[in-house]
């Protein structure tokens, strides 16, 4: 029998998704799940496809073309250990094998030495676009070694999504690049999905929108220059109606968000870096409080907020509302680019930003309109440190932030909690401001530890025994 060109292990539905995508695209393939009853639904679901599933680990790496290529569809953490720890002594020189999970890019660091060290290639490689976008073309975010990507790039870049601009796939850097490119991706998707809900939220809340009616701004929204994929999902999800009541389902969705560690690592590698990207964090701490349903039920009773009528223009509010979200969504893509920024130099990545923001406008979870001049800005300025001051984006802010603040204040008002809103316009405030009150909390430090200062008029650094 003919050897495979490409192994997946791994036949969940991102696996199993992979392996017919490659499949359509011309390329033989083997699978193996350890699951022996996953494994036969997998097999009996590829039948007529040129797609084997192997019965043991030994079959599977035995049945491809040398040098083999392994793309490994498990579970971070453990499980890749797990997985690399059985394949190491099957393969041979030269073989690679992809981790296409949401691993950490550090693990993915600590792997490749490893491998490297006994001659083998291990690649670490972002994957993003849901089921869907594995089956048709998924947004694809390789790092490592780049000899193994240029001998992966023919199959890549054919499975990947394509644009215009070409396949949704680039090398983006040595080493745990990828993986970590796809962490702070993920970072910048709970900071919109934040937006999003708030903007959910304070339509529902203030005007009193229906379920039909937020749908329909969201709907106007998504066909213009606010279009993304995210936008475009929360307008079918608002659609749905419950097969059983009626209702619209989302209303009987409960209200607690979970989290798989992605967008804490982003807020963790920041803070490591000193980068500040209080939306994105926000977001993530907007899940955790989202979870303390019973303490928020019980608080429900003893807190009072304030007590409203609207009495405004609502088509005015819509339109600043829209305006918020749109500035919101630049914060977040903002802080993120400013993350991988400081994430490059730190980790000698080398990123590319003008080709990160062309391989994000297809297939990922992040895609959207504004990812053309996000790329046009670095394209025109490849060192640029901060999108805020871009031309374009310098030129939105100045134009639109006025109802950011207008939104934010009626938000406020009424007591409905807009954790990304009000980040987003504190990072932009914060930015703009050419003296920030640090100066007395840095005398603060020195009187209580000695922490030294510099000063505006003079050079060097000083300590004053300030209570003297």
């Amino acid at each position: 029998m003919a050897k495979k060109h490409l192994g997946v292990i791994g036949l969940g539905v991102m696996g199993r998704n992979l392996a017919l995508n490659a499949a359509s695209q011309g390329f033989s393939v083997a699978g193996f799940e350890a699951d022996a009853t996953k494994a036969q639904q997998v097999a009996a679901a590829t039948a007529g496809k040129d797609i084997t599933v192997a019965g043991s680990l030994a079959e599977f790496v035995d049945g491809l073309e040398t040098p083999r290529r392994i793309w490994a569809m498990v579970p971070a953490g453990a499980p890749v250990d797990a997985v690399l720890r059985d394949l190491r002594p099957l393969l041979g020189a030269d073989d690679i094998v992809i981790d296409g999970g949401n691993s950490h890019f550090k693990d993915t660091e600590r792997r490749a030495k490893d491998w490297e060290a006994v001659g083998l290639r291990f690649f670490g490689m972002g994957v993003s676009g849901g089921e869907e976008g594995a089956l048709h073309g998924p947004c694809l975010m390789p790092g490592g070694y780049e000899p193994s990507y240029r001998h992966l790039e023919p199959l890549l870049t054919k499975m990947a999504a394509q644009t215009e601009d070409g396949p949704c796939c680039a090398y983006l850097g040595p080493g745990g690049a990828g993986h970590y490119v796809k962490m702070v991706h993920n970072g910048i998707e709970y900071g919109i999905m934040q937006t999003i809900c708030e903007a959910y939220d304070l339509m529902r809340t203030i005007p009193g929108l229906s379920g039909t009616e937020i749908h329909d701004v969201f709907a106007q929204w998504n066909a213009e220059d606010l279009n993304s994929f995210l936008l475009e999902i929360s307008v079918v999800v608002l659609k749905k109606l419950d097969p059983e009541t009626g209702k619209p389902l989302v209303d009987l969705v409960l209200d607690t968000a979970e989290q798989k560690g992605t967008g804490k690592w982003t807020a963790q590698d920041a803070l490591d870096l000193g980068v500040a990207v209080p939306t994105l964090t926000s977001a993530v701490l907007a899940r955790i409080v989202s979870g303390l349903k019973e303490e928020r039920l019980a608080a429900s009773e003893v807190l009072r907020g304030p007590k409203r009528k609207f009495a405004g223009d609502r088509q005015d509010f819509l339109a600043r509302l829209r305006d918020a979200y749109a500035l919101s969504v630049i914060a977040c893509y903002a802080q993120g680019f400013a993350q991988m920024r400081a994430g490059s130099k730190e980790y000698g990545y080398n990123l590319k930003f003008a080709e990160i923001a062309r391989v994000w406008r297809g297939g990922c979870i992040i895609r959207s309109k504004l990812l053309e001049p996000i790329r046009a800005a670095f394209k025109r300025k490849p060192d640029l440190v901060n999108l805020m001051v871009d031309r374009y984006f310098r030129g939105l802010i100045n134009k639109t932030g006025k109802s950011l603040r207008k939104s934010l204040k009626l938000a406020t008002d009424w007591g409905v909690p807009c954790p990304a809103f009000s980040n987003s316009l504190t990072y932009i405030d914060s930015y703009r401001q050419p003296r920030l009150p640090a100066n007395l909390l840095q005398a603060q430090r020195d009187y209580f530890g000695a922490h030294t200062y510099r000063r505006v008029d003079k050079e060097g650094k000083f300590h004053t025994e300030w209570d003297k």
